[in-house]
């Protein structure tokens, strides 16, 4: 009921046994607080809060327009609504190493397991559009050594997010995962790999976890679960998968409004109001207040 009665400490800690274990852990992209209960209802290792998916929701494009005060408002409400870690991208970290580490300490005080900072240029894009530039090596190690020195609870995750495979190969990606490493990370996102061959080489470079980011419609093949642990993948995201699929179905229902004036042939394709109910625990309201859950709903009628 309400939020979750797991504290922000002990999933950070249960997310660290989990690292550690070897199993390729799950993190759909959860694009607001409920989805995030249907990720934990689903059996889901993780939450993943996207900053794509931050600044859609915002009606923005993915360039470096949200705030600290926007992502940490957000990641609050969704990491708050599940038992689950969930980690978030803060972008370049907002700013110069103290503006990092203000990043680092306010997302730890919103209740997030984790985050990741990338070395692209102030503002920064989408990783998978062109056009992409990166820091030099000592200021992307900078902002690592920052989040590291500023974090309070050590077992909040600092992962370095390194676009450098886009824009000086895959060489330079091993090298620069391997110094953000040595400045400190506690694990790598190479963002952008072309293959599984580039997935295995960072994993052979390190000796920390390495996500893997199964973004659809991007510069990189989709690779199955099993695939990425066949290589060694410690995490895998799916950041705005929920998100286009929620917006695709909503543009396939206006479009019945327009084209059939009703949404009853649509019916089968949503979530029914029972399933809703459930996945928002209505009925344990019902401790508190006899009349919040004092009905009861046919499953097989619309609703």
């Amino acid at each position: 009921m309400l939020y979750s009665t797991r504290t922000p400490a002990a999933k950070r800690e249960g997310f660290r046994r989990d690292l550690a274990s070897g199993r390729l852990l799950r993190f759909p992209g959860a694009f607001n607080p409920l989805s995030a209960r249907l990720i934990e209802a689903k059996g889901f290792e993780g939450v993943y809060i996207s900053g794509a998916v931050l600044s859609a929701d915002l009606g923005l494009p993915d360039i470096g327009l949200t705030t600290l005060t926007e992502v940490a408002g957000r990641s609050q409400q969704i990491a708050r609504m599940t038992d689950l870690p969930a980690i978030v991208d803060a972008d370049t970290g907002f700013g110069e190493p103290m503006n990092v580490a203000r990043t680092v300490q306010t997302l730890e005080d919103a209740g997030l397991a984790g985050m990741h900072i990338e070395d692209q240029v102030n503002p920064k894009r989408c990783g998978h559009l062109d056009g992409k530039q990166v820091v030099d090596l000592e200021t992307a190690c900078k902002r690592i050594r920052a989040a590291v020195d500023a974090r309070r609870d050590p077992n909040f995750l600092v992962m370095a997010r390194t676009d450098i495979r886009a824009v000086d190969g895959l060489a330079a990606a091993v090298d620069r995962a391997k110094a953000l490493v040595d400045a400190g990370a506690d694990a790598i996102f190479p963002e952008a790999m072309a293959s599984l061959a580039e997935f295995a080489a960072i994993r052979a470079a390190v000796d920390v976890p390495v996500l893997a980011n199964m973004t659809e419609f991007g510069k990189g093949e989709l690779f199955t679960v099993r695939q990425l642990a066949d290589v060694g993948m410690n995490l895998v995201i799916f950041p705005v998968s929920l998100l286009r699929l929620a917006m695709g179905a909503a543009d396939r229902g206006l479009d019945a409004i327009i084209e059939h004036g009703s949404l009853e042939s649509m019916l089968p394709e949503m979530q029914h109001r029972s399933k809703l109910y459930e996945l928002l625990d209505y009925e344990s309201y019902n401790h508190f207040d006899s009349g919040v859950f004092n009905f009861t709903l046919n499953p097989t009628l619309p609703a």
